[in-house]
């Protein structure tokens, strides 16, 4: 009896992570289309084929839901941009996949950063992501207070990629080289100037 109870406690326990799961995917999901803000509760049960309850349950309230949201995005964002370091081809073609999936709710996110302090805080905890990143890639190449850094940082922003791909209409590999140009042609400059 007590096998079958410790069994039932843990499958209970894995639905209960497995419905979290769910809440948090589809509120993740819905932050691609729509405003932060414009996001509601019944749209998130919807999309987790859940209750309005059941996500009051699992997170208290829709700002607990935001913050738990906005963690595993963090967490998600964070794996998708893992990158061999020192491998420069490598580093832009994780950056431009991650912008494909994921760049237009960036832009989403920084359009909003000015009228919401908790997307501020989302958008400004992704800059220094992106920094870390940036300074992890490339360390091979460039030491933290390298102004080339700033540089690569430029050159491996979302917003290169919007310019790139979105406002000029190139394809994907097209803004995948040109990124890779702009970040060769700074490593070039750094090799030069260390000599």
């Amino acid at each position: 009896m007590k096998t079958k109870r410790a069994y039932t406690m843990g499958a209970r326990a894995d639905a209960v992570q497995e419905t979290r799961k769910r809440i948090l995917e589809s509120a993740f999901g819905l932050a691609d289309t729509k405003l932060f803000t414009e996001i509601t509760l019944d749209e998130v049960a919807r999309g987790a084929g859940v209750s309005v309850q059941t996500v009051l349950r699992q997170f208290g309230s829709r700002d607990g839901l935001v913050d738990a949201t906005m963690a595993y995005a963090e967490r998600a964002v964070s794996d998708e941009r893992e990158t061999p370091v020192g491998d420069p081809a490598a580093a832009v073609r994780v950056i431009v996949d991650h912008y494909e999936r994921r760049g237009r709710t960036a832009l989403l996110m920084l359009a909003q950063e000015d009228h919401d302090a908790t997307v501020a805080g989302l958008t400004s905890r992704g800059k220094a992501m992106h920094r870390s990143w940036v300074e992890t890639a490339f360390a091979p190449f460039v030491r933290a207070a390298d102004p080339s850094l700033d540089l690569l940082v430029v050159a491996t922003d979302v917003y290169t990629w919007k310019l790139l791909r979105l406002d000029r209409g190139l394809s994907r590999a097209q803004t995948q080289k040109r990124m890779l140009d702009l970040v060769d042609a700074i490593l070039a400059q750094v090799g030069k100037d260390s000599r």
